[in-house]
């Protein structure tokens, strides 16, 4: 491999390290709020979850949804809790009693360090619903509902940037489920009205909710047709699962996600250059994850018992192999810095999580899946470099000339750091790299981080992590040649410095 100064991608925009709080499950009642808890601040926010979060240094969290935002009314979720009305949620039929709300997950995101990525519900509301929430956040006062966000105590508005258009409006799964010129000209005219309320806002146009939606990616050329004048973002979203059992096809999966991506960057640049455009829309990769080991239990809730506050769903307990792909789809992200501008890891406790907590008020701890999302943002920030890399190939069930190594560098100028992510999808055979980084005289190795295991399915529990990352000295640098021993099916940070 060879990794230069000169071979930029592009900045990476810290953003595409952000996460994803959904009104799902126990991701806020029992996850991040649990006022019985022993670490509970006088808001009810678990402070150890906060601290976890703290150190996944998470950017921007998308909140309140998901499938949930397309039957949100937002004036429950703010005013006196006790005044707050109950509600049926449709989209994972369980009951929302609304103590946690706006006012309360912005106070908490502040407290972890993070902004709030809002999204609106175009599912069952529209336009005026739209513009009012923006007014209750982002108006500093003097109008109906700036001065209503002042009464119920929050003086200074929110100044929240990011508004996503609605929620996977594509699916038919979707409350409110739109066709695509449905969803193109309410979304023009929503993003059009909301911008003259605050022309600083920057808005994301729901893209398709996976690769393998029928209307991909028509849907994206025919509703950009109608937003690309007043969006800034297209959102993608994406889950891969093992289900075959198949470790090194679900290994390949990168590859399909790397797909997605230019296939949406291409169309993008169609309705540009058909509209004879001058910006760029770029790409908000806004939910993906490993998702697949809870499926059978989450429709036994939602068809068999319905209406629970708070029910246990969207559990995953994350293998070794899920850290593995989640390392390689962060690789896949960072190669496409120059258009994946934000993403978001979904989600961020305890619904397909990489922060998980025991039930009725218990301890916390990282899934395995915690550790290459933790190390990307820690060491991703700075400038994209893209590898030239020669490597074996193998072939899978369903993907061929799949890399042995996929590779990435960051070049953090400031800092003087360079950090190459690595991982080893031969699940057979370790492999000696050779990274030619004479770009970079004068730099040493400062660690070498491994994340293995000898069990692809080991998997983590409270007081129980069999899977973490170590520090190991399996590179050296000598002349400019890095020589490292990538261990088969491995995640490897290794990080030189001035």
């Amino acid at each position: 491999m060879i990794i230069d100064k000169d071979f930029s991608i592009a900045s990476i925009d810290k953003r595409i390290y952000g996460s994803f709080i959904e009104h799902l499950g126990r991701a806020v009642y029992d996850g991040i709020y649990c006022p019985e808890h022993e670490s509970a601040n006088e808001f009810g926010f678990r402070t150890d979850i906060i601290e976890l979060v703290k150190e996944l240094n998470v950017p921007i969290i998308r909140y309140p949804g998901g499938n949930f935002v397309s039957n949100f009314y937002w004036e429950d979720s703010v005013g006196p809790v006790n005044e707050r009305p109950k509600r049926l949620e449709l989209a994972w039929r369980s009951l929302e009693e609304n103590k946690v709300g706006l006012n309360e997950f912005a106070k908490w995101a502040k407290d972890a360090n993070s902004e709030v990525m809002m999204a609106i519900n175009l599912g069952t509301r529209g336009v005026s619903d739209a513009c009012n929430l923006l007014e209750y956040c982002n108006h500093k006062s003097g109008t109906y509902y700036s001065d209503l966000r002042m009464k119920h105590g929050v003086k200074e508005p929110h100044r929240i940037k990011t508004w996503c258009l609605g929620n996977e409006m594509d699916g038919p799964w979707q409350i409110g489920h739109k066709t695509m010129k449905e969803y193109g000209r309410l979304a023009e005219e929503t993003a059009r009205a909301m911008k003259l309320i605050d022309p600083e806002i920057e808005l994301v146009s729901c893209g398709s909710s996976s690769l393998q939606m029928p209307t991909f990616p028509k849907w994206e050329s025919t509703t950009l047709e109608h937003t690309y004048e007043h969006v800034d973002y297209i959102s993608l979203h994406q889950y891969y699962g093992n289900q075959e059992n198949d470790a090194a096809d679900f290994l390949a999966k990168s590859d399909d996600m790397d797909k997605f991506i230019r296939t949406v960057i291409a169309t993008c640049d169609y309705v540009k250059a058909k509209k004879r455009g001058k910006k760029d829309i770029n790409l908000s990769f806004d939910e993906w994850n490993v998702w697949y080991h809870s499926n059978a239990a989450d429709d036994d809730i939602t068809k068999n018992h319905p209406w629970q506050v708070a029910p246990p769903m969207l559990e995953d307990i994350y293998t070794f192999e899920d850290a593995l792909l989640v390392g390689l789809m962060l690789i896949t992200l960072i190669k496409h810095a120059d258009r994946v501008k934000m993403a978001c890891l979904a989600q961020l406790v305890n619904v397909i999580a990489p922060i998980m907590t025991d039930a009725n008020g218990g301890g916390a701890w990282k899934q395995t899946i915690y550790y290459p999302f933790m190390h990307a943002s820690k060491y991703g920030r700075g400038t994209a470099l893209l590898p030239v890399i020669n490597t074996p190939k193998h072939d899978t069930a369903t993907h061929e000339d799949v890399t042995d190594i996929e590779s990435v560098a960051v070049y953090n100028e400031e800092k003087e750091e360079v950090t190459i992510f690595a991982v080893n999808r031969n699940i057979h055979e370790d492999i000696q790299l050779v990274t030619d980084v004479r770009s970079f005289e004068g730099y040493r190795v400062a660690e070498h981080i491994v994340l293995e295991n000898e069990d692809l399915k080991c998997a983590n529990g409270f007081a129980n992590e069999k899977v973490f990352p170590v520090s190991t000295s399996q590179s050296t640098l000598d002349q400019g040649t890095l020589n490292s021993l990538l261990h088969k099916a491995s995640w490897n940070v290794i990080r030189l410095v001035k």
